[in-house]
């Protein structure tokens, strides 16, 4: 079995003060993602730098205390790389890519975007550039008898059953029309299959973000934006998706929660 995790940690010092190094402890995954990390590998404690039993590879934004991206793995990486080959993107920390025996999994934070602002033309650069490298990862890793993984925090909800407020949200960032059109590509034209999707189909959720704000939370109100995305072969082979929702309120060590997806393929464990 494969058993992977993601999460946006949303600063991993942060997280760490708040209960992520003991979830890592405890966690049964082979392989964990985190996004926005927001730190130099430097500025980690030992414990999150290279903790005891993994291999740890992470990819800093250029831009201090912004992104980042960091990928943990249990077999050492057979290749690794960083950003997907767009000089703008390419030291963002927004891409991490491990080549693991069979599989490639890359850990994504793609930009979040606001509309009318210069972010939100960032965010859309980067799905220009990001959707013909998927193309070509899938082409490359077929040939190579491997599958792929890209998992993250894609900061788009693909339909209605991924958000709660849907109708308040029609022109914001994360649920414009294109942006889901977009993602709506990733799947039909690259061929990727939104795991969790295809295990239940129906919906609504479940979540992996709720903002701070309010009673978000205890409401339920959250957003389904953190995805495991795979090549049609593994996709198959996924037996379970569990978004790790914290009990309560006091519990989370981020405003986002661990995806965790669990495949029935050999890997070595």
């Amino acid at each position: 079995m494969l058993t992977i995790s993601t999460v946006n940690v949303n600063g991993l010092r942060a997280a760490a003060k708040k209960g992520f190094v003991e979830w890592l402890a405890a966690t049964e995954a082979d392989v964990v993602a985190c996004q926005e990390v927001r730190a130099e590998p430097e500025q980690l404690p030992a414990e999150l730098r290279a903790p005891e039993g993994w291999h740890s590879l992470h990819a800093p934004s250029s831009v201090k205390g912004r992104s980042g991206v960091s990928v943990y793995s249990r077999v050492e990486p057979e290749f690794v790389r960083i950003g997907f080959g767009e000089a703008e993107f390419e030291e963002s920390g927004r891409y991490l890519e491990v080549h693991l025996p069979g599989v490639v999994l890359a850990s994504l934070y793609l930009p979040s975007g606001d509309v009318g602002t210069a972010r939100q033309d960032e965010k859309e650069r980067f799905m220009a550039a990001f959707l013909p490298y998927l193309v070509e990862l899938r082409g490359k890793a077929e040939a190579a008898g491997r599958e792929v993984l890209v998992v993250g925090d894609w900061n788009i909800a693909h339909a209605e059953i991924d958000l709660k407020n849907w109708r308040t949200n029609r022109k914001n960032s994360g649920f414009l029309p294109e942006e889901r059109a977009w993602l709506g590509r990733v799947f039909d034209e690259a061929g990727y299959v939104d795991v969790q999707r295809k295990l239940d189909p129906a919906g609504p959720g479940p979540y992996t973000w709720w903002s701070y704000r309010g009673k978000a939370f205890d409401n339920d109100s959250g957003w389904r934006i953190d995805l495991v995305c795979a090549t049609p072969g593994i996709a198959e082979k996924c037996r379970s998706v569990v978004v790790e929702r914290a009990a309560d309120y006091d519990q989370r060590w981020s405003d986002h929660a661990p995806v965790t997806a669990t495949f029935d393929v050999d890997f070595p464990g």
